[in-house]
This record gives structure tokens, C-alpha cells and sequence, in this order.
């Protein structure tokens, strides 16, 4: 079992569905991730740099009908984070009175 950790990086929404997507796959384009999220070309990169840089993605830029291909995958790394930051939240959320807080 992972231990909750809360994770300032992947927290943001736009990395959190980044990260999700990514960590139920082994790899996965570019084109099929700015679709999911509908985000920019600039904006995924930034996100995907971000990550990479944290060591959280790997990227993979192969050269396939001609054209170069970028596909991401988490590494090992990304993978233990994402899965203590929903630990994380599951622990915030499971500790709400959920039936004080309805209105």
C-alpha cells in the first residue's frame, strides 16, 4: 500500500488529469492526450516539460510514416507520486462529515 503524500505538482487540475490519463495507459500520444483534455499544443507540452522535468513522464519522440511522434508514459517515479497524492485525497476527503456539509 502507498503511503498518502500529497503532491504540490501533479495537484493542479490540468497535471492531475494529465497524470490520470497517463497512468492508466502504457503509453500514450500527444494527439490522444490534448483530445482528452482539450488542451493547446503549447499547453500540453508546458504540462508534459513539467513533468518530465520532475522525472514524473517519460517522453518519446519516434519517427514513424515520416513524421516524428511524441508519446508520453509515467515512469516508475510519476507513478508512486500520483498514486500517494490520491491517497492523499482520499484521506482529506474520508475525513470530511459529508452529511454535516450537505445542505
Amino acid at each position: 500500500m502507498i503511503a498518502p503524500r500529497f503532491d504540490e505538482l501533479i495537484h493542479p487540475g490540468t497535471r492531475l488529469s494529465l497524470v490520470a490519463l497517463l497512468a492508466s495507459a502504457d503509453w500514450a500520444e500527444f494527439a490522444f492526450l490534448r483530445e482528452q483534455l482539450g488542451l493547446s499544443d503549447s499547453a500540453l507540452s508546458k504540462q508534459l516539460s513539467t513533468l518530465e522535468e520532475a522525472g514524473y513522464v517519460s517522453i518519446d519522440r519516434p519517427i514513424r510514416d515520416r513524421r516524428r511522434r511524441v508519446r508520453a508514459r509515467l515512469t516508475d517515479t510519476g507513478r508512486s507520486a500520483f498514486e500517494g497524492h490520491v491517497a492523499a485525497l482520499r484521506q482529506i476527503v474520508g475525513s470530511a462529515d459529508l452529511e454535516r456539509i450537505a445542505v
